[in-house]
């Protein structure tokens, strides 16, 4: 990542500022496809940051650096590029926008004070981009629309536009409007609905700026009108609709103001066509962000405490505060190991000091709790796979540090005398199931250590080593996600495969069942000698284990009745019929005999154990499989097509009810066996088109139907 900025045709030295004011931070979001990676590389090269753009496919571009985007041909983590614009910095956010990548998403949302939703001219609107719509509108986060792939032959602006205020709602209008060339299809300028002037790019950039032709004008009269009534429906000058509908022309001063002050508030949201090949619209788009977007001094930091937990005031983006700052995402360059990317939220971080990192951790993902002083040596702009050193960054800037050893995703990084903890971000939860191995011994250590520094760098990733099923699990978000993870353990030198994944079951007995554990042998004039009789009766769902002695006449001693337990309960952890721990029995020693000489502990907890054997042997076995209650989250239409495939899948539905989010989105409540959901996250996504969402947690132990029991037990058999 942190490569010579020569090596990718960087221009000009590192942007720098002292003030927030003078930073824009903004994140792009849209589905896969839609052009957000283009777009920035053209911003770049349109402001002379880079010489050219490149492309994913020709793997010359800035933002997708990663083999793995390389080789998807789509973004699949977060990438920052910051340049100067006039006086103020822009740091960009590039998001993955396949859904396997929404923890990327929301880390650039954790980094963003703006987002520019980006809809492709040919493919509109889908439904995760729908919902992440809906959730910077939760929070208030200002947006914008920019409409891309114009050079499309099946480009159509206008439709776009639709879809983008059918899915966005009120508040979503267009600032220009497409004018095509003398073939009636290709887009060669816009028209500025506030100039109601034309910005020709027939002949390349910059256009040329002309007033609009005759048929023109009826376009831009109505499209005009409506856009100048929801600006002045927005403004805080509450005399201006009065004036307006009297027939006063506003001035387009007026109506600028207004329109920066509705987009920063969060309540208009402007749409502008953008160009990448012949950069089209891109200075509109410089002069939306740089004016309509907020500076980070406009909106409420993140809550902080200190280590314990105790509360703190709270922050603001001031250079002279107390330092809080966040490791928006961690990566690990094959040149330089660790790089942290870092929002400053307060305070100035600067180079060559040491500050406290620490981290609220996550057992439940593989991750400790951790603090620690570290020296910062050296402080980067980030441009992509390119770092160019700076000496500071203020509070609201967007850094890089590398070669950390503890700065891990979602980390706090501030003052050693003053250390802080800055709220986490809310994580998607991993859950598709990837089971896998080393392909040999040599291959161990190495997937040891890639592991746990992608477990460092990826909160999303959750790694399970489980000791029933002897498996290590990967959880993923989906398999795009799983596809990345894996190409990044066998580039760090460990050579993988991955194997079916097994659900942790149980076994139980059926029936009541009577059995003789003996374990009678005679070698070298030494003997054991242990007999015991054994009833074990099943116990109701939970019920544990008990065990009790009905032995009379002291047929076995006291002091070896214990030594049978030992015995029975090594044997039900190792299982009896497919290896899987037995639960819910009671098992009572009635009967047996033992030795003067030869009886020992140890015989009769081989007694114990063959007794359990027979007792298998002689009733009924079962095998007791998870089932996990889930919570599914779909679209209306997609109500019927998920409770069926419920059915499918041997779950019990629970019930329905409205999202209590809000929206035309149903939640589905039902039971079903995990043995039935190792692959749900990639099917519920291919039913629902990336719409639906689940959760899981464990309800009980049922039964498994008799024929699955069989083709268990002979998968055990076999292996």
């Amino acid at each position: 990542m942190a490569q010579k900025t020569q090596e990718k045709g960087v221009t000009g030295g590192a942007p720098v500022v002292k003030e927030p004011g003078r930073v824009r931070n903004v994140v792009l979001v849209g589905h896969s496809g839609a052009g957000k990676t283009t777009l920035v590389e053209a911003l770049l090269a349109a402001t002379g940051t880079i010489s050219r753009a490149g492309s994913v496919t020709e793997g010359t571009t800035v933002c997708d650096h990663d083999p793995a985007a390389v080789r998807q041909q789509r973004s699949v983590s977060l990438s920052a590029a910051s340049f100067m614009h006039g006086d103020v910095k822009i740091n960009l956010l590039d998001t993955p926008g396949y859904a396997d990548f929404l923890g990327e998403v929301r880390a650039g949302l954790r980094a963003g004070d703006a987002a520019l939703f980006v809809v492709s001219a040919v493919d509109g609107v889908d439904e995760a981009t729908a919902a992440l719509w809906e959730e910077c509108a939760s929070v208030g986060m200002p947006r914008a629309v920019a409409i891309t792939r114009l050079d499309h032959q099946r480009a159509d602006v206008d439709a776009a536009v639709h879809a983008c205020r059918e899915a966005f709602g009120a508040g979503v209008l267009p600032l220009y409007l497409p004018m095509h060339g003398d073939d009636g299809e290709s887009i060669v300028g816009l028209i500025g609905l506030i100039s109601q002037r034309v910005f020709d790019y027939s002949d390349g950039h910059p256009a040329v700026v002309r007033e609009p032709d005759p048929e023109h004008l009826p376009a831009i009269e109505e499209a005009r009108n409506e856009l100048v009534e929801g600006i002045i429906a927005e403004s805080e000058d509450e005399s201006l609709m009065e004036r307006y509908l009297e027939g006063e022309q506003i001035e387009d001063s007026v109506l600028i103001e207004d329109l920066e002050t509705a987009v920063a508030r969060g309540s208009f949201h402007p749409v502008i066509p953008v160009g990448a090949v012949n950069q089209l619209g891109l200075d509109a788009l410089l002069e939306l962000i740089t004016g309509g977007f907020p500076p980070p001094t406009a909106h409420a930091l993140p809550p902080v405490t200190g280590l314990d937990g105790s509360p703190r005031e709270p922050l603001t983006a001031d250079e002279n505060g107390p330092l809080a700052a966040q490791v928006v995402k961690t990566t690990i360059d094959p040149y330089v190991g660790r790089v942290s990317l870092i929002r400053v939220f307060s305070g100035t971080l600067r180079a060559e000091t040491t500050a406290h990192i620490a981290g609220h951790g996550g057992e439940e993902r593989g991750r400790a709790d951790h603090d620690a002083d570290e020296r910062i040596a050296h402080l980067y702009s980030p441009l992509g796979a390119n770092q160019r050193e700076v000496p500071y960054a203020v509070a609201g800037d967007i850094c890089a540090i590398t070669k950390s050893t503890t700065a891990e995703t979602g980390d706090t990084i501030s003052a050693k005398d003053d250390p802080l903890l800055i709220a986490p971000w809310e994580m998607p939860e991993p859950l598709l199931p990837i089971a896998i191995e080393a392909k040999s011994r040599s291959d161990e250590d190495a997937l040891a250590k890639n592991l746990s520094r992608l477990v460092a760098g990826d909160p999303t990733m959750r790694l399970e080593r489980n000791p029933e099923t002897r498996q290590q699990v990967l959880w993923c978000t989906g398999e795009a996600h799983a596809d990345v993870i894996l190409e990044r353990l066998r580039t760090g030198g460990a050579e993988v495969e991955t194997v079916p994944v097994r659900v942790a079951l149980r076994e139980t007995f059926g029936t009541t069942a009577t059995a003789k554990g003996r374990h009678v042998k005679q070698s070298g004039g030494h003997g054991q000698y242990a007999i015991c009789d054994i009833r074990v009766e099943p116990l109701p769902r939970g019920g544990g284990y008990e065990f009790a002695s009905e032995v009379v006449g002291g047929a076995v001693p006291t002091n070896y009745i214990p030594s049978v337990d030992k015995g029975v309960r090594a044997q039900m952890e190792k299982g009896l019929v497919a290896g899987y721990p037995v639960v819910d029995v009671k098992v009572v020693v009635y009967d047996g005999k033992a030795h003067s000489v030869d009886s020992s502990d140890a015989a009769f907890q081989t007694a114990g154990s063959l007794a359990l054997k027979e007792a298998a042997a002689n009733g009924q076995m079962t095998l007791l499989e998870p089932v996990d209650e889930v919570s599914i989250r779909v679209p209306d239409g997609y109500v019927g097509a998920v409770m069926s495939d419920l059915s499918g899948r041997r779950g019990r539905v629970l019930g329905t009810e409205p999202d209590p989010g809000g929206g035309d989105k149903t939640v589905v409540r039902a039971e079903v066996p995990a043995t039935e959901l190792l692959r749900y996250a990639v099917e519920l996504r291919a039913m629902t088109s990336g719409a639906g969402t689940f959760s899981r947690t464990f309800s009980r132990y049922e039964p498994m139907p008799a024929h699955m029991v069989e083709q268990v037990r002979k998968e055990h058999a076999n292996a």
